[in-house]
């Protein structure tokens, strides 16, 4: 299949186009669609003269090219309109009767001149499908966000979330205002849907079926709390699917070198050390303990925590006895042999490296982040 990708360098079309490649080139089969995929490209920076053996050739036709922004108002209409218009009279030269998907807005519903000329983009393109008979998709976008998305542009997302990674200011009037939103890998799971011909419509549009409601205020609030999470080691609620998870993605993809990584406070003493990695709201938190050769950690017990260790590097012994009682479970672990060890709620634990010139590793997983003010931590020798 040949798949026409007009607008093929901007925001849509940069992720669509990769994702073709993908399945193109056998790395994505997670689509379940066929892999021979031939890509054409058409940007403002094409040979216009490529166009043409484009249309005479094409399978399908992505039209993602679309004027935001112009220096002057009549430009909305040249590139909405007038370059839909070419395409299409293009395709009619070559009697291509392949569908044809058209990336419209939302405010294709209002009267202001970029929503005119979407409006006017959308009319020529149904026009073309009744009188060719040409299947025509066509996609009223709302606000679309994820990576790649060019900031300080026409996306509030973007740059809040450029903004924020790199220090600088932002502006929000109104905290209030309802955005809906749909993500950039919704909005591509979509278009490789309607590729197979299983698109969602909405009367005679077409339509991301996934979209959120979210205010701007809470948007710049997450926003905010990701920025923190280095220095406080939160993760922040990111269940699947949600706008949360998909947002922090999108912040991810804008922050500098110099974010990429950062600190961790490492607690040091003459044992070894011990390292808080992650915390979480619901899920309990993450650390790596280091002990010295020949050292014992632990000797304590909880009411109600519990926790996995797991020894990635080294040879250790991991003891464990229920309070009351004199029976101690053993368990020797090493980093040959990875697995995870229950620390049972009731029963005084320890970690004992068995090594006399190796440091023992162990990751640990507690259910819950240690409270200070209420520790569950109490010392008893195994």
């Amino acid at each position: 299949m040949k798949i026409l990708v007009t607008g093929a360098h901007g925001f849509v079309g940069k992720n669509l186009c990769a994702t073709l490649k993908n399945i193109a080139d056998g790395k994505d089969k997670s689509h379940n669609i066929d892999s021979n995929i031939t890509v054409f490209e058409y940007d403002i920076d094409t040979d216009p003269s490529l166009l043409d053996g484009f249309c005479r050739e094409c399978d399908f036709v992505f039209h993602l090219a679309g004027v935001n922004r112009p220096q002057n108002n009549d430009e909305f209409m040249q590139g909405n309109f007038g370059f839909t218009s070419t395409l299409l009279e293009n395709l009619k030269k070559y009697n291509n009767t392949c569908p044809v998907m058209i990336s419209s807005s939302i405010q294709a519903a209002l009267e202001n001149p970029y929503g005119l000329s979407k409006k006017a983009g959308e009319d020529l393109i149904f026009q073309y499908g009744k009188e060719s008979g040409v299947r025509v998709l066509v996609y009223r976008l709302p606000n679309v966000f994820g990576k790649w998305c060019r900031p300080n542009y026409n996306s509030a997302v973007a740059t809040f979330c450029n903004n924020v990674a790199n220090d600088l200011p932002i502006t929000v009037n109104d905290r209030s205002v309802l955005m809906t939103l749909v993500y950039i890998d919704d909005v591509v799971d979509e278009l490789v849907a309607a590729l197979k011909g299983c698109e969602n419509r909405d009367g005679d549009f077409c339509k991301i079926p996934v979209e959120h409601k979210i205010t701007l205020g809470e948007i710049v609030d997450l926003i905010y709390s990701f920025k923190e999470q280095p220095e406080n080691l939160l993760m922040p609620e990111i269940p699947l699917g949600s706008f949360e998870k998909k947002l922090y993605s999108t912040y991810l993809s804008y922050l500098p070198k110099e974010k990429v990584s950062f600190p961790l406070k490492m607690n040091v003493d003459d044992r070894g050390s011990f390292t808080e990695l992650l915390k979480t709201q619901k899920c309990g938190q993450f650390s790596v303990n280091i002990s010295n050769p020949g050292i014992t950690k632990g000797q304590h017990w909880h009411n109600t925590k519990w926790e996995f260790f797991i020894v990635v590097s080294g040879r250790g012994l991991i003891q464990q006895r229920k309070i009351g009682t004199d029976e101690v479970l053993e368990f020797f672990v090493s980093g040959d042999k990875i697995e995870a060890v229950h620390m049972l709620p009731g029963y005084t634990h320890n970690i004992i490296n068995l090594s006399e010139n190796e440091d023992l590793v162990t990751v640990m997983w507690a259910n819950e982040s240690f409270d200070p003010n209420k520790p569950d931590t109490f010392f008893e020798k195994v």
